[in-house]
């Protein structure tokens, strides 16, 4: 009986040891590398950040597209919004296979809350170009145009193009009672991308989203928000692994016409980088046009990058 315990033992030590020696492999050098690596780093965490935040606000507009009684109707996948990034407020001209969507009461026979299920079956592509699949599960505790209401998001095998989504994505309406311009909290929760190639990112972001032009008009693809925040982040991508913490320094502009965010600065500073001012990366999504572009710069050096 001696004899087995301490070949246990023996085997738990060894797990631990090889369990230990792959985190330190696979950990983080930051500030330890020569300055090709450094700025590698920099780069990685900068273009992981701007792939999450605009394949999270593609999210945000698929929520509130479903329709005019959760949300606002005719957003994301529900609307125009073309690959040119062309938009529109019509929901009947999405592709009417692409979500299914099915709509429940959580409570009946109260109204709220509610449940949508966005099933893009086995693949299919919808207005925007891309190809979904899987679930989109959204709770709704009230119409979003109401302040105090909030719609939680989570996915059930989510895929875009080959990229799988998980996590939590919650938007409460904060808007003061009776205001006009509209203003939303965005909150992204153990999100995560995966790659097929096994590389990933993990994101937390908490955005404050609010109307600055066209209050008035009850065109919806005329609406103009900006957005602020803050949040972290964990990557692995081509072969580098680096975590990091990001602030909006320059609002982000989006418009419900574009898919994609037209304007405004994040900065990213990695985790532990002690000389941050070097080391730290710019995303600049441009001066305003509705465009898949935008540059990271890094110790002077700038690249574009292309979003999804």
């Amino acid at each position: 009986m001696k004899l087995k315990i301490k070949v246990l033992q023996i085997s738990l030590f060894a797990l631990l040891t090889l369990a230990f020696s792959f985190l330190a492999c696979n950990k983080e050098k930051s500030g330890e590398g020569t300055p090709d690596q450094e700025e590698a780093a920099s780069v990685a965490s900068s273009e992981s950040d701007g792939e999450a935040e605009n394949i999270f606000n593609g999210l945000f507009d698929d929520v509130m597209g479903v329709n005019t009684d959760v949300a606002l109707g005719g957003t994301g996948v529900f609307g125009l919004n073309l690959a040119t990034g062309t938009g529109g407020s019509d929901a009947t001209a999405r592709i009417a296979s692409c979500p299914d969507v099915t709509i429940s009461l959580l409570n009946p026979p109260a109204l709220f809350p509610k449940k949508v299920v966005l099933d893009f079956g086995a693949g299919c592509t919808a207005s925007d170009g891309h190809l979904r699949r899987g679930k989109i599960i959204i709770v709704y505790t009230n119409g979003l145009r109401i302040p105090g209401a909030s719609a939680t998001t989570e996915f059930d095998g989510f895929y875009i193009d080959s990229i799988k989504v998980e996590g939590t994505h919650k938007i409460t309406n904060v808007a003061e009672i009776n205001a006009v311009a509209k203003k939303w909290k965005v909150e992204i929760i153990a999100g995560r991308l995966t790659k097929p190639n096994g590389d990933f990112t993990e994101w937390n972001r908490t955005n404050i989203i609010t109307q600055i032009e066209n209050v008035l008009t009850t065109t919806v693809r005329d609406w103009i928000f900006k957005i602020e925040g803050y949040g972290n982040g964990h990557t692995r991508r081509n072969g580098i692994i680096v975590a990091w913490n990001a602030e909006i320094i320059d609002p982000l502009i989006k418009r419900f016409n574009c898919r994609w965010i037209v304007r405004g600065q994040v900065r990213i500073r990695r985790v532990n980088v002690t000389n941050t001012t070097r080391w730290e990366g710019i995303i600049d999504f441009g001066s305003g046009t509705c465009d898949n572009k935008a540059t990271v710069t890094v110790n002077g050096h700038i690249r574009e990058i292309i979003l999804r």
